[in-house]
């Protein structure tokens, strides 16, 4: 996995010339070069309030899509649906292709956890403090909910206010379409490549302790933006993820292909789980989500 690293390009000319009248000040002096330096933090600022502002107004997200899940072995691609509410619940449920049966359900809540193996009766439930894997590398319900609807998060807050702001860096010198807004704490590395036109966030790749065994990283991409309201919704999503589970490698990618996005808001946050169903270790979380 490779670091991100900053690269801040600084230049000083010194030159003085003389006149008959006395000596030319030289224009980079300290007063200049702190004024240059303060120009780029306030257009560095203003890059991320616009990204920050292509946030959606909208409180529900809900769609159909197609499901598609590669882990190098296996590859499976079946019809779902995507309900999510803000600050509240994200929902993925999975179909049986043709039938339309209910096979799978995972649903995030600001609480816990909640994943339904509909085929065997099983199912996991625990808050995400008793979940490793995720508490581990900051993953909570928020960073999930801001990469689902395509924006900004910083670890451990509900939201983004305008006073946070100061706490991302952007790289203005980087070359393409795209810039990237980067934030940095502790083992976590985030990076989100916004548009320089649109600031409209494209990729999203979050890092976690590099060269060391529990290594792992996270990228999100955004494609087929359409209009929602007055913004703009990537109905084409996909992540990769690299990490280690059961002390082995998993690489696994999952794409959302998604269908009719709507503002639907006539359905319940909440899942409730059958008597039947047969209570599975949370240790077995990302075993059962990754097979």
């Amino acid at each position: 996995m490779k670091r991100i690293v900053y690269i801040f390009l600084c230049a000083a000319v010194l030159a003085a010339c003389g006149t008959k009248k006395g000596v030319v000040k030289d224009p980079k002096t300290p007063t200049n070069i702190a004024n240059g330096e303060q120009g780029q933090e306030q257009e560095k600022l203003r890059f991320v309030q616009k990204v920050s502002d292509q946030a959606l107004y909208q409180q529900n997200v809900v769609s159909k899509m197609t499901f598609t899940m590669n882990t190098g072995k296996k590859k499976i691609s079946v019809p779902a649906s995507l309900h999510m509410r803000k600050d509240d619940v994200i929902r993925i449920q999975l179909f049986v292709p043709i039938i339309g049966t209910e096979v799978g359900r995972l649903e995030f809540t600001k609480d816990y956890v909640l994943i339904i193996d509909r085929l065997h009766k099983q199912y996991i439930k625990a808050d995400y403090s008793k979940i490793d894997f995720l508490q581990n590398r900051g993953v909570g319900f928020y960073v999930l909910q801001a990469l689902f609807w395509n924006q900004l998060f910083i670890p451990g807050a509900k939201k983004v206010g305008e006073e946070q702001l100061s706490q991302y860096d952007v790289d203005l010198k980087f070359a393409g379409t795209t810039l990237p807004v980067l934030l940095r704490q502790r083992k976590m590395l985030f990076s989100w490549a916004a548009d320089k036109s649109s600031a409209l966030i494209k990729e999203t790749t979050i890092t976690y302790a590099e060269n060391t065994p529990e290594a792992a990283s996270l990228t999100w991409t955004y494609d087929e933006f359409r209009a929602f309201g007055s913004k703009q919704y990537p109905h084409r999503q996909e992540l990769h993820l690299k990490a280690v589970a059961n002390k082995q490698q998993k690489d696994v990618t999952v794409t959302f292909d998604m269908n009719g996005v709507s503002a639907d808001k006539d359905w319940e946050p909440r899942t409730t789980v059958s008597d039947r169903y047969k209570a599975v270790d949370v240790k077995d979380v990302l075993k059962t989500l990754l097979q």
